[in-house]
């Protein structure tokens, strides 16, 4: 298939690229590269272009026969998106729009949509169902509530069919050291964290010790970013074979809290880097977890990674590749 992936040259949609190329389909990366880098795309061909530009989008889709589209591109750090929520609603909502559009005006009908557990909000249990309802309590998260609606309404209306694949907490980086996490602004504890075991940071904080948990720190669910492609490979092929729409969560269904975390994190670097505690940020849920039971059952995902100290030692050997050689930034 030739498949378009918009943001194919970031952090997880290069690992996307990386798991469609070996699986041999055709693949078109769609990237502005404002935190993308031409380097990380390792399979296909890369286009410069921005989802803002509909003419240039358009004579993409006008030159080449795409049968499907993985939307990656988006705007990510939540407190950003609280100083600047026009920001995130332009980039995230309307350049969707202007791709989904697209996609409609020239018939290509297959659609994977890369959302978030910010559309959680705060949920009142964990792990969370696909059920759970939707109560983000930011721009960021909003506005990849309002892509899923839109593409909700938009498959009732026409031939348009899509999976929307909710990520948890993405970490660690390919195993053998080509692409990873690359934005010199990451706000993931775990790279957070081995930057600051590297020396790129005099500390790290851990925001809030008194949330209702074993330690009193935040828990989440952390979902190796080559598990997480393969869902995308899984999605794929069940859209291409007439699967309708669908919605999946991608995590483990397990959560370490951020005690947890750094100290897995010195364990592997063998670095007792200084840590300070600060106050809990607006919004943290205590605890974040993924039920995804639904996409091993209905789409067979079996991830192969779950192991922390598997994820830190990718993402470890990934970040002393980037020490070593500060242009890949």
């Amino acid at each position: 298939m030739k498949v378009l992936v918009t943001g194919g040259a970031g952090y997880i949609g290069s690992h996307i690229v990386k798991a469609l190329g070996g699986k041999g389909h055709d693949v078109l990366v769609y990237d502005n590269l404002s935190f993308g880098h031409d380097w990380a795309v390792l399979f296909g061909r890369l286009i410069k272009g921005d989802l803002a530009d509909k003419e240039f989008l358009d004579n993409v889709f006008q030159k080449e026969d795409i049968d499907a589209v993985i939307h990656m591109s988006a705007l990510i750090v939540v407190d950003e998106s609280v100083r600047e929520p026009l920001k995130y609603y332009r980039n995230n909502f309307i350049n969707a729009v202007n791709l989904i559009e697209t996609c409609i005006k020239h018939k290509v009908k297959q659609f994977i949509f890369s959302s978030t557990a910010a559309v959680y909000g705060i949920p009142e249990k964990a792990p969370v169902t696909e059920e759970t309802p939707l109560i983000p309590i930011n721009p960021y998260g909003a506005s990849k509530v309002m892509v899923e609606q839109a593409l909700k309404d938009v498959s009732l209306s026409g031939d348009l069919r899509y999976v929307a694949l909710r990520y948890f907490n993405v970490a660690g980086a390919d195993p053998l050291v080509r692409i990873g996490q690359a934005r010199r602004d990451a706000t993931h504890l775990i790279t957070v964290s081995l930057r600051t075991a590297i020396g790129k940071r005099s500390h790290l904080d851990i925001f809030g010790t008194d949330y209702p948990t074993h330690d009193g720190t935040c828990i989440r669910d952390y979902i190796h970013v080559d598990d997480l492609a393969e869902a995308h490979i899984l999605a794929l092929e069940y859209l291409s074979t007439g699967g309708g729409t669908k919605i999946y969560n991608c995590g483990y269904g397990h959560g370490y809290s951020v005690k947890q975390v750094v100290d897995k994190v010195k364990e592997a670097t063998k670095i007792d880097f200084p840590v300070r505690y600060a106050d809990r940020r607006p919004g943290d849920p205590p605890s974040l977890i993924a039920d995804s039971t639904k996409l091993k059952k209905e789409l067979g995902w079996d991830p192969k990674y779950d192991d922390l100290g598997y994820i830190i030692k990718t993402a470890w050997e990934w970040e002393k590749k980037l020490h070593a050689d500060p242009s890949l930034f």
